[in-house]
C-alpha cells in the first residue's frame, strides 16, 4: 500500500512539473494536473493539502536531485583524476554528454519557471531555489578554489564568480534550447564554458614557447 501511495504522489508531482515547465504555473490547474497522471482529486488531496503545498515539494525534489547528480560527477570526476583542474573540465564534460543525448529542445526549468512567476510563491518555496543556487555554487566555488591555487588564472576572476557564471550558462541554455527548439544548445553551451575555464587557466603561451626552448637547449 504505501509503495502505491509513493508511487500515486510522484505521478502526481511528476505531470505537475511537466505542465509547468511548459505552461507556467499560474497555468497549471489542479484539473491538469490530476487529468494529466490520470487520477481522481481525491488522490490529489490525499497527498497535497494545495497546489501550493504541490509547488513547495517539486523544487525541494528538484534541489535534492541536483546537489546528489552534482556530487555524483564530482566524485567520478575524482576518480578519474587528481588534478582539481582537470576534475572540474571532466565534471563539465560529463553534464555536456549528458545533455548531448537529447533529442527534443530542453522542456525548461523549474527554478526559472518559479523565478518568473515568484509572486505566486511564498519565501519558504522561493527560499529553496535560493539556497539551491546557493549550494551548487558554493559546492563548484569550492573545487576552483583549488584550481586556482594550483593554476593562476590568465585574467582576474574569483572562484564565486566562475562558478555563477556557471549557473548562468546552464539557467541561460535551457532558455535558448526551448525558445531555439535546439535539442544541442545545452550541451553547446557546457562545451563553452568548459572551453572558457580551460584557456583561463592554461599557462601563458609566451611563456611555454620559452619553457620548450630552454628544454629543447
Amino acid at each position: 500500500m504505501a509503495r502505491d501511495a509513493a508511487a500515486t504522489r510522484t505521478a502526481i508531482m511528476d505531470a505537475a512539473q511537466e505542465l509547468i515547465l511548459q505552461a507556467g504555473f499560474s497555468a497549471t490547474s489542479v484539473d491538469t494536473v490530476i487529468a494529466k497522471a490520470g487520477l481522481t482529486k481525491g488522490a490529489f488531496f490525499y497527498h497535497f493539502k494545495s497546489k501550493a503545498e504541490l509547488a513547495h515539494a517539486l523544487v525541494l525534489r528538484d534541489a535534492e536531485r541536483d546537489a546528489a547528480h552534482l556530487e555524483e560527477l564530482l566524485a567520478r570526476a575524482e576518480t578519474l583524476s587528481r588534478d582539481p583542474l582537470q576534475q572540474v573540465l571532466i565534471c563539465i564534460g560529463l553534464y555536456e554528454e549528458e545533455m548531448a543525448k537529447l533529442t527534443a529542445p530542453f522542456p525548461g526549468c523549474l527554478y526559472a519557471s518559479y523565478c518568473y512567476e515568484a509572486q505566486l510563491f511564498d519565501d519558504t518555496t522561493m527560499d529553496i531555489v535560493r539556497r539551491a543556487f546557493s549550494d551548487w555554487a558554493g559546492r563548484v566555488a569550492g573545487k576552483l578554489r583549488q584550481v586556482i591555487a594550483l593554476y593562476p588564472p590568465r585574467l582576474p576572476v574569483t572562484a564565486d564568480g566562475l562558478a555563477e557564471m556557471g549557473l548562468a550558462v546552464i539557467e541561460g541554455a535551457y532558455i535558448l534550447s526551448k525558445v531555439n527548439r535546439d535539442p544541442k544548445a545545452v550541451a553547446a553551451q557546457f562545451r563553452h564554458y568548459r572551453n572558457y575555464l580551460e584557456l583561463l587557466f592554461a599557462p601563458d603561451l609566451q611563456q611555454r614557447k620559452l619553457d620548450g626552448q630552454t628544454a629543447a637547449a
